[in-house]
């Protein structure tokens, strides 16, 4: 287990919890946690590696994801993370997530609320929730558990709360994490 961690151990400070958004069964022996930046070019090209590994692991793994918008080389993260969030109260944060990641080039000109309106969302309510500062909290606190987690990059991933430093390629983090279940 030690050889996934980074040199200084890092571990995941912050437990997941029923507040964090995740996919997959809550009791999977594997959880992998990343932290991610939406407008983060190295995040968009582990979308389909972490759903390669999401399918190869099936039930056996709960994937989350946690914000760490990294302003000041993203202008646009968070507002895309903002949007996320008002998605999730509308019960559509990994339709509103897959949709930033498919347009990230786009992120400096779009109009988030035409994501929100081809999601189905009720765009009123989306616009309304966007600005609302329990979401600024909420992405706030998933980047500074991020910092207390030795985070310094995007994407950042956690096996089972140890810091994977490995290539983010699905047969590494596949071969990482069976040895968790």
């Amino acid at each position: 287990m030690t050889d996934l961690l980074n040199g200084q151990g890092n571990v995941l400070a912050e437990p997941v919890t029923e507040l964090d958004h995740a996919a997959g069964p809550k009791n999977a022996p594997i959880t992998i946690v990343e932290y991610g930046d939406y407008e983060c070019p190295s995040c968009l090209n582990a979308v389909p590696i972490i759903e390669e590994v999401r399918k190869s692991l099936g039930d056996r793994m709960r994937f989350v994801f946690r914000h760490f918008p990294q302003s000041s080389i993203h202008p646009h993260a968070s507002a895309a993370a903002e949007a996320a969030e008002a998605a999730a109260e509308q019960g559509k944060f990994w339709e509103m997530h897959a949709s930033l990641f498919k347009h990230q080039q786009e992120l400096a000109s779009l109009d988030l609320s035409h994501l929100a309106l081809n999601l189905g969302l009720e765009i009123y309510k989306f616009e309304t929730e966007r600005t609302q500062e329990r979401h600024q909290r909420r992405i706030r606190s998933d980047f500074e558990g991020g910092l207390r987690s030795g985070v310094n990059k995007t994407p950042t991933l956690f096996i089972n709360g140890c810091r994977y430093d490995g290539v983010v390629e699905a047969g590494a983090i596949l071969e990482a994490a069976s040895r968790f279940g």
